[in-house]
């Protein structure tokens, strides 16, 4: 896991960089109507370390396999109203839930990431899987609001 970690603290330490010197309107624009802003898209992201932080944080007490809950991405980034949020706010919740789920990430050991999960009816993986998926998550939406 170390090269999940390592890759979490360079986007982390990329993103805070970047995110210091966007301005307001740069994260606000919108494509279209239909589209995340880059402030919305850090947002999602937000809502995607909140359940991962639960999933992560659940997975090690209770019965295994641990059963995987979906969430509604749009929906969560309309109800939390990231558009009209400041920015400095969120980048700050961002950073700090993130930082709580790489304090997560370097305590786990082999047996904890065998952990058994439940993705869907009959398709399993493990906490290893969890863990690399999110961080790979986190990569693909930071280069949509990074350049």
């Amino acid at each position: 896991m170390t090269e999940t970690t390592n890759k979490l603290e360079q986007l982390l330490k990329r993103g805070l960089t970047f995110l210091a010197q966007a301005s307001e309107l740069e994260m606000s624009r919108k494509a279209s109507i239909k589209t995340w802003s880059k402030k919305e898209i850090l947002g999602h992201l937000i809502d995607s370390g909140i359940n991962n932080l639960q999933r992560f944080t659940e997975i090690q007490f209770e019965n295994k396999p641990y059963r995987i809950r979906k969430y509604n991405q749009d929906e969560l980034v309309k109800a939390n109203d990231y558009q009209n949020s400041e920015t400095k706010e969120i980048v700050e919740l961002w950073n700090s839930i993130n930082n709580r789920i790489l304090s997560l990430i370097k305590k786990q050991t082999e047996k904890t990431l065998n952990y058994k999960i439940e993705l869907e009816k009959n398709t399993y993986s493990d906490l290893r899987f969890l863990m690399k998926d999110y961080v790979e998550h986190l990569e693909h939406h930071l280069k949509q609001i990074m350049p």
